[in-house]
């Protein structure tokens, strides 16, 4: 093998890195008001790096009203004062790489909050220098009771209308979000400048070393904003991304945007961006090293699977063979080509990966957390950890409504109880739905020890921002998990040390080949790098399963197992039991 041949193996820090993902609100609270800051994250440096994290990737902690916690900024520049000070913020980024990790920022520049200067000049008149930066347009007309009728059918990704009617002027602004997040127009030049200066190059100049890019595939809507055609019989508004998602200009914006990082960075250090782009054919074109747009993107389809395409609280059932091939769609468009993929099971906008593809019980909850670890450290690509991943976190169990945070969950909560009523068998379908999948499962204070009542996320006598999960009592917190050889956090340290030791083959393996693809129990695969050949087996069920050798005759050297007393020779897989072999 030739990088020739397989040019996406051609080393890069980034691709080797294993980046751990921090909520800012449920990290770590240094102050006892109850909101995690950044001098938590700061305290908790050594943690990470002792975990064997390389890089840190902090959600918006920016100047924000927090409609949509965080992700609605209002000054790029500043950061929000119950997170601390932009001072905090930079000692922050310098002690990240004094440990010799990376510092990675949220970039949210689909939209901002309705509280920015620009969207409030923006909505001053219709004749100001900014009413261009944003989509505003008249009503299509009103309705029998006089209430102004949105431009378009399109449907905020929120539930409702993708318009705020604004009666400053008494047109509608565009927000794919939340009401009070409109979205830039990438269109006017001098509204795409000012968000490069202030978004990127301020936070290029405080040394950050990468952007993890929000909503990446939104900023070019389809010309004309006219109305989607019916996808969705069931519902008068439909999905925005016929009109919104991967546009006609999106590849040279994001062309535009790297033009701009690689001008404003001079000190040699190479940045990285990681889009999250979710759904589309596009993802070589966006990570392609030749064509100059982003170094990797998050794909949706894996984590989609079971839930319904028109509305993610559908939760609908699904096949091991299909989450399997779901899986495999991040990475194999790479293979002999100079793109790149990522590897993620959660992160703020996803429910907990044990409770969704593993199992939960206290039977197993331990062992499927290793196995799901296990997995996706053998994945070829960059490895995303998301906080409280590591201690094998599970979803909330049995909350009532009124303890979700979440703006989407409220709002289609609302929604659905207007048009259907509390006891209806919509409202009971939904509730279904969010407690398997709503993010707020991922959103809950990291749980640092047993300690009640808040389990050292702050003090016990402050009232944390957002309940804990009740499960942080059962040995699911940091302390416990430290203490315990066997635990969920040991392994994953143990499986990262083995993903680095191995890295040609874990990181960076090529010509990927299920084995046995329609098992509805086994998950297992080979991958190469030169003359080394990984195969893993994993059993996604709590039955015993067969696995043979994917040569006969091979002899198989063992390099990792989720069972303390694996038999590296057997050719059963216990339940949840998933093992990592070389191939000789």
């Amino acid at each position: 093998m030739t990088i020739t041949e397989h040019p996406e193996t051609t080393p890069k820090w980034w691709k080797e890195a294993t980046i751990y993902q921090i909520y800012p609100a449920s990290f770590k609270d240094s102050n006892n008001d109850g909101w995690g800051d950044l001098k938590g994250i700061t305290s908790k440096l050594q943690y990470l790096k002792d975990l064997g994290v390389d890089a840190v990737w902090v959600c918006p902690f920016y100047d924000s009203p927090q409609q949509d916690m965080g992700y609605d900024i209002a000054n790029y520049e500043k950061v929000w004062p119950t997170y601390g000070t932009n001072e905090e913020c930079f000692e922050l980024i310098n002690k990240t790489h004094e440990l010799g990790m990376k510092f990675i920022t949220d970039l949210v520049i689909n939209h901002c909050s309705a509280d920015h200067e620009w969207f409030k000049e923006s909505r001053s008149s219709k004749t100001n220098p900014k009413r261009d930066w944003f989509f505003w347009r008249p009503p299509k007309g009103y309705d029998s009771e006089g209430r102004p009728i949105p431009p378009n059918n399109w449907k905020s990704f929120f539930g409702g209308p993708a318009w705020s009617f604004d009666e400053t002027t008494n047109e509608f602004f565009l927000r794919l979000f939340a009401s009070r997040q409109p979205d830039l127009n990438w269109e006017n030049d001098e509204c795409r400048k000012a968000i490069y200066e202030s978004a990127i190059g301020y936070w290029l100049d405080h040394g950050v070393d990468g952007f993890r890019i929000d909503t990446a595939g939104l900023y070019s809507k389809r010309p004309g904003m006219p109305d989607s055609p019916i996808f969705d019989l069931n519902s008068d508004l439909q999905h925005p991304n016929w009109g919104s998602h991967n546009g006609p200009r999106i590849h040279e914006f994001h062309k535009e945007i790297r033009r701009f990082i690689v001008d404003r960075v001079k000190d040699g250090r190479e940045i990285m961006t990681v889009g999250e782009v979710a759904h589309g054919n596009d993802n070589a074109l966006y990570t392609s090293a030749s064509r100059g747009e982003m170094s990797e993107v998050f794909s949706f389809r894996h984590v989609d699977t079971g839930a319904s395409e028109f509305f993610r609280y559908n939760a609908v059932p699904f096949t091991l063979k299909e989450w399997k091939q779901a899986i495999a769609d991040n990475f194999l468009f790479i293979n002999g080509t100079d793109t790149w993929s990522t590897i993620y099971l959660e992160n703020h906008d996803q429910p907990r990966s044990i409770t969704r593809f593993g199992d939960d019980s206290p039977k197993y909850r331990i062992l499927s957390g290793k196995l799901l670890a296990m997995l996706e450290c053998s994945l070829t690509g960059t490895l995303y950890l998301y906080q409280g991943q590591e201690i094998g976190q599970i979803n909330f169990k049995d909350w009532p409504i009124e303890k979700y945070e979440d703006v989407d969950v409220r709002t289609n909560y609302n929604i659905i109880k207007e048009k259907h009523g509390e006891n209806s068998n919509e409202m009971q379908k939904f509730y279904e739905g969010i407690a398997l999948l709503s993010r707020d499962h991922a959103r809950t204070p990291m749980q640092w020890s047993a300690e009640t009542p808040n389990a050292g996320f702050c003090a016990p006598d402050a009232q944390p921002w957002y309940f804990l999960n009740e499960s942080y009592k059962n040995g699911i917190n940091v302390a416990d998990e430290l203490d315990n050889k066997d635990s969920v956090l040991n392994f994953w340290k143990k499986a990262m040390k083995a993903r680095k030791e191995n890295k040609n083959v874990m990181v960076y393996g090529y010509d990927f080949e299920f084995i046995d693809l329609d098992s509805d129990k086994l998950f297992s695969f080979t991958k190469q790098f030169e003359d080394k050949t990984l195969f893993a087996a994993f059993n996604f069920s709590g039955d015993m399963v067969d696995v043979k050798s994917p040569k006969e005759g091979a002899s198989l050297s063992l390099i990792l197992g989720n069972y303390d007393d694996v038999d590296a020779s057997s050719t059963v897989l216990r339940p949840w039991e998933g093992r990592l072999y070389y191939v000789q």
